[in-house]
């Protein structure tokens, strides 16, 4: 079965079950737990057997507790980037010991919580580490607590997901006149300092510059090493950012290629001296979730033909805001959730339901022509379209269904419910 029989099956048993209704229930997401276990089995067996690694799922990619609860029965931990997403990794089970605490703007309040649970830190600079020891010399920790590195080793194609340029509000910079003896003298001083951590970027970022930053990583862990007389750091957080492939139904994402840019890129990573921490997101789950929306209308604008949905900016923000570096894949099925014939095509705008001219999902797009009533699926959206939702017209967010059995007899789960906004009556 392809994969948009796959979705067309998916689509039709929602619809037989209510679950996606043209007056109830008019935008609807799914997540396909069967490839997302396929993508993290890969994911745990692309990297070396006799090094430990702790897989932590970048929690931003997709908050949602029933979704980080499944990720921990396949074996991944968690990093948490604020108080929020901490309290929902530990609502779905995931042990501090299997978490990992990130964020540039840490509140004495979020340090003292990581710290008093033992979850893992990465300090972001040299305040909050003064912060941090301050901590400690009151109460105290069981955490491991590192510092993030900025290897300023350069930006991506897309500037907003490059994080180690030479002006990247994240880390400590270590091409900075005089930062890198800091640095090395602040993890000297501090024989609790253990691990440390670097994040290059995700989409956008090639490997060979991921595994440059990563080898600075490494670099700056020997010569601690080196300098202290002993093996203070131990762990090395790589982060994650593995560019995930927006243009095909691959849904496996290219870990092995990840891993082997590595080894020629930072091949003292895998020497066996350091264990090793990753912080994937967006390739863990974007290839196996996909949004639902109906047409509500269709109009001919200016000679072409515009499709209104209910799925715009309120799910696709970045999308939307950003189309030339976040395009979506747009499917058109009909009103029972079969794909629309490709053989009758126009050029169409597909549109959202935000009161403002430029909420479109695609732009000049040549698609099987869209009619009221039919179904558009935004694909390739299990990663970010759950967590970064834009509250424009407070239009509700749409619900979220796990699938067990997709290409047979779909089974559904809720994983986050429909938001019911009752309207008031004028007084």
């Amino acid at each position: 079965m392809s994969d948009s029989a796959r979705r067309s099956n998916i689509l039709t048993h929602a619809l037989q079950q209510g679950l996606l209704h043209e007056e109830h229930a008019p935008l609807v997401a799914f997540l396909d737990w069967e490839r997302v276990a396929l993508n993290v089995e890969h994911l745990l067996a692309a990297f070396p057997k006799d090094i430990p690694v702790l897989h932590a799922f970048a929690v931003k990619a997709n908050p949602l507790v029933p979704v980080l609860s499944r990720l921990g029965e396949l074996g991944m931990g968690a990093e948490v980037a604020s108080d929020g997403e901490l309290t929902a990794a530990l609502e779905a089970g995931i042990t501090p010991e299997r978490l990992v605490f990130d964020s540039p703007a840490k509140s004495w309040g979020e340090l003292r919580r990581a710290l008093g649970l033992g979850a893992a830190l990465n300090v972001d600079n040299f305040q909050e580490l003064a912060r941090v020891r301050t901590i400690l010399e009151e109460s105290g920790s069981e955490s491991e607590i590192g510092v993030r590195l900025n290897p300023q080793v350069g930006a991506g194609a897309i500037a907003a997901m490059s994080t180690a340029s030479a002006h990247s509000k994240f880390g400590v910079p270590l091409r900075d006149p005089g930062m890198r003896e800091q640095l090395v003298e602040a993890y000297l001083a501090s024989p609790w300092l253990r691990r440390a951590h670097t994040h290059v970027g995700s989409q956008g970022c090639p490997l060979p510059l991921i595994a440059e930053g990563v080898n600075e990583l490494v670099r700056f862990a020997d010569e601690v090493n080196s300098r202290a007389g002993y093996a203070q750091i131990r762990t090395l957080d790589i982060g994650g950012g593995l560019p995930v492939d927006f243009e095909t139904d691959n849904p496996i994402s290219a870990f092995d290629d990840y891993v082997a840019a590595l080894a020629e890129g930072a091949p003292r990573l895998f020497a066996g001296d350091y264990e090793i921490v990753t912080e994937f997101g967006r390739s863990i789950l974007a290839k196996h979730g996909f949004i639902a929306a109906y047409v509500e209308y269709t109009k001919e604008v200016g000679g072409r033909r515009v499709a209104i949905t209910h799925a715009g900016a309120q799910v696709a923000t970045r999308t939307v805001f950003m189309p030339d570096a976040w395009p979506l894949r747009v499917e058109g099925f009909d009103r029972a959730g079969a794909a629309k014939p490709a053989h009758a095509t126009a050029v169409q705008d597909v549109a959202g339901p935000c009161c403002f001219a430029g909420d479109l999902v695609a732009r000049g797009r040549e698609l099987p022509v869209l009619e009221q009533g039919d179904l558009v699926a935004l694909l390739d959206t299990g990663a970010y379209y759950a967590s970064n939702p834009f509250h424009y017209n407070s239009l509700p967010v749409p619900p979220v269904y796990g699938i067990e059995n997709a290409g047979t007899a779909p089974r559904f789960s809720e994983i986050r419910g429909a938001v019911v906004r009752e309207l008031q009556p004028a007084l």
